[in-house]
């Protein structure tokens, strides 16, 4: 029987990879658009400690059905401070094992309800009127696509079997060898790193092995391949982001290649235990099966999808343990001195457990923001170009933005509708403060970048040099003194320019600036005022409201209230009856 090419392989092949690869963009679009930003939340949150990490990423993953998305995440993450670096690499292990939830599922047998399914959900994404129902359709139908494109391209693979020049140079890809199987991982790495799925190369691998193409060892060693490939997306991702999101992709790097070293070596052993346990799925996948008078192997996709599966198991297994030598490795990665700087971007007082306790919540929401504005001070330092201060302001503000957001979000969860009425309105004098304080930061920033962006001559840099100097001294007023204040000082002792004498001054350099300097320079002059502005108003927001006697009133209530209480007998106290 002659084989027709064109028809009968190149026209289902390249349809069935398009229709698979469009069906793995449509389920992920689908459930990402319902869930993703409930997932980057979910994850920010439950990442916590490495075992958390681990089971967060294998959930996330397994939802979204996307190591790349899910480790693209993680570095964006990590690139604003949210997660911090040891949970990123346990959750980049969970991806890894959540992925491989995929893997199983395209191995069952629904190849021919695929169209159907897929022209079902298609109907009802056309039709339907709400967003969350045209999703969850979106969804539905990329994961009927899946199935079918991989039926398509199992049959149009099928006819490679009786091209005597394929075999020919498919025997070259047989793992019957280490010298082997090392290539077939290699080539399935390539493979994977320019399609960027692994997901993807394991269809296809699954489809050849089911044609009878490959062999179910060659198979599965292309799957061991797949895992290694798909970490070029994570490093592509985080070439433009922070050394500590860059340290997440190296993370997921060396973990699936430390993994594939430890497993290559063991491959042959594991083949054997594959084999006797495949007796529990279906049996041997090497025994052929006839179907419509043509012999396939339905039960390699089985035991490709069960090895992957082990494999990212196994490997996560056997690497948690090291998370902190993994942390401490990476750290070390293009480490600077400029690294040892604190990080702003996570909180160090907002104690959650503290939340109920208002007396406590307060002080610690007090702490919090002077730290905040700590860290918006440093501004100046950038932009005089201290080596202590952090390099790039763009950074350092994010990491601002980042706390304010967790500020103003903790000293909200205190709005209780029961306060009294003086807890309610020192809650609101905070809240505002905070809102003061992340204004103030933006004007520190935004001085901080003119300057950085532009280079001075003597004459504007002395304006430049009054104006820093000018804005430090007012932010003096309201900065914590950490118990060292400040010493007193005659009136008058020290007198800085006006912004009006600054700005005449600018004027005043004609030719001796540049218009770009003396343009930059007004620009620098605006945002001093407008931080003037907001240091005065941080000041009158701290007096506006008597904070220490409404804490001291909170504190004597919650102490009478503690002592009215009768013990119990075992020491405790006893509930207070209704009254």
């Amino acid at each position: 029987m002659e084989i027709d090419v064109f028809k009968d392989i190149l026209v289902p092949v390249i349809g069935g990879l398009g229709i698979f690869m469009l069906g793995l963009e449509f389920m992920a679009n689908g459930i990402q658009a319902l869930s993703v930003n409930r997932m980057r939340e979910f994850l920010a949150k439950a990442a916590g400690t490495p075992i958390k990490g681990v089971v967060a990423g294998t959930l996330i993953t397994g939802v979204i059905q996307s190591s790349t998305a899910m480790t693209v995440m993680v570095v964006g993450l990590v690139n604003a401070g949210v997660v911090a670096l040891r949970p990123a690499i346990s959750v980049i292990m969970g991806a890894n094992i959540g992925t491989t939830l995929g893997n199983g599922l395209i191995a069952l047998p629904l190849g021919p309800l695929g169209l159907i399914c897929a022209g079902l959900f298609a109907l009802v994404y056309c039709f339907a009127k709400s967003e969350r129902n045209r999703n969850i359709a979106l969804a539905c139908m990329g994961f009927a696509l899946i199935f079918y494109g991989l039926n398509l391209m199992t049959g149009g693979l099928r006819p490679l079997r009786n091209m005597p020049e394929v075999m020919e140079l498919l025997q070259t890809l047989t793992a019957d060898s280490y010298v082997n199987l090392i290539k077939c991982v290699l080539i399935a790495a390539g493979v994977t790193a320019m399609i960027h799925s692994s997901s993807a190369t394991i269809g296809i691998v699954m489809g050849l092995g089911a044609a009878g193409v490959l062999d179910w060892t060659t198979a599965v060693a292309f799957s061991l391949g797949a895992d290694l490939g798909t970490t070029i997306t994570s490093w592509l991702a985080s070439l433009n982001l922070s050394k500590n999101a860059k340290r997440a992709a190296y993370a997921h790097i060396s973990f699936n290649i430390i993994g594939v070293c430890i497993t290559v070596p063991l491959f042959f052993v594991s083949i054997d235990i594959l084999r006797w346990a495949m007796q529990w799925f279906g049996g041997d996948p090497s025994i052929p099966v006839m179907i419509d008078g043509r012999e396939t192997f339905p039960l390699v996709p089985v035991a490709v999808g069960i090895y992957s599966t082990v494999f990212n198991v196994f490997n996560t297994a056997l690497l948690f343990p090291f998370v902190g030598v993994f942390e401490r490795v990476l750290s070390r990665v293009g480490r600077t001195d400029a690294e040892d700087i604190e990080d702003f971007s996570t909180p160090k007082f907002l104690d959650r457990q503290l939340a109920d306790d208002f007396a406590k919540a307060v002080p610690a929401i007090q702490r919090e923001t002077a730290r905040h504005l700590t860290a918006g001070a440093l501004f100046l330092d950038i932009a005089r170009g201290d080596r202590k201060a952090p390099s790039d302001p763009g950074e350092h503000y994010l990491a601002t933005d980042i706390l304010s957001r967790d500020i103003r979000a903790y000293t909200s969860s205190l709005m209780q509708q029961d306060l009294p009425h003086e807890q309610l309105d020192l809650v609101a004098s905070l809240i505002e403060e905070a809102d003061f304080t992340a204004a103030l930061t933006e004007s520190l920033h935004q001085v901080a970048r003119r300057v950085k962006r532009e280079t001075f001559d003597s004459p504007s840099r002395a304006i430049v040099d009054l104006a820093l100097d000018k804005l430090d001294a007012s932010l003096r007023a309201i900065m914590p003194d950490f118990g060292i204040a400040d010493p007193a000082m005659p009136a008058g002792h020290v007198r800085f320019p006006e912004v009006e004498e600054l700005r005449a001054k600018t004027l005043a350099l004609g030719p001796n600036a540049g218009a770009s300097e003396r343009g930059t320079i007004l620009a620098l002059l605006g945002s001093v005022e407008r931080a003037e502005f907001l240091i005065q108003r941080i000041d009158a927001e701290r007096r506006s409201v008597n904070r220490q006697n409404v804490l001291a009133r909170v504190t004597a209530k919650a102490d009478s209230d503690s002592s009215a209480r009768p013990l119990d007998p075992e020491g405790g106290l006893a509930p207070v009856p209704a009254e």
